[in-house]
């Protein structure tokens, strides 16, 4: 059952009891898209999120940074015992390339380049921190060198760690928010 009933503007159908109208003269288009306030609302929920995720990120990675300069720190102790054990002759290596290799060569085992750590560390710059190793406290002997001395320093202060690390030849590992000057000390705080 089709019925028109017409007036001046719409123009409606009954079908099946229900009454369907359409304005005369005009035919609506769907809209396909979104509008403006939508897209800016999506902007503005994602650079919240994005306000929110980025400071933990930059904590995440200092963190990791400060996690791999204390790993790096205990390699070249053990690196230090290592090199001592085998040129005893000599002491401890008196800087890090003595304790590694050349970069993008093959390590050939000697008293200039003990293999005991890799090029990268051995070139004192590893996941934003500046490795530093020199004589400790006690000068040579002889030719012998009885103490050594590791600093670890982040390369941008506040950006790639907070905190700076060193070692002596106890192989403790201490850490100060402070820079820590050559060389290393028991009286830095050791890590906990």
């Amino acid at each position: 059952m089709t019925a028109d009933i017409r007036n001046s503007r719409f123009r409606c159908k009954w079908k099946r009891g229900t009454r369907h109208c359409k304005e005369r003269g005009r035919t609506r288009r769907k809209q396909k898209g979104f509008s403006l306030i939508e897209l800016l609302i999506v902007v503005a929920i994602i650079l919240i999120i994005a306000a929110i995720a980025i400071p933990n990120l930059m904590r995440a990675r200092m963190s990791a940074n400060e996690a791999s300069a204390v790993g790096s720190v205990r390699s070249i102790n053990t690196a230090e015992i290592s090199y001592n054990a085998a040129y005893s002759n000599l002491g401890f290596a008196t800087s890090l390339p003595y304790l590694g290799g050349p970069v993008g060569a093959a390590c050939v085992p000697s008293t200039s380049s003990g293999c005991f750590i890799d090029s990268v560390l051995s070139s004192s710059t590893k996941s934003g921190y500046k490795f530093s190793l020199t004589v400790g406290s006690s000068a040579a002997v002889g030719g012998v060198t009885p103490s050594y001395s590791i600093l670890a320093t982040p390369i941008t202060p506040n950006q790639t760690g907070v905190r700076y690390f060193c070692s002596f030849e106890d192989a403790v590992v201490r850490s100060s928010t402070g820079a820590i000057t050559a060389p290393c000390t028991a009286t830095t705080t050791a890590l906990q």
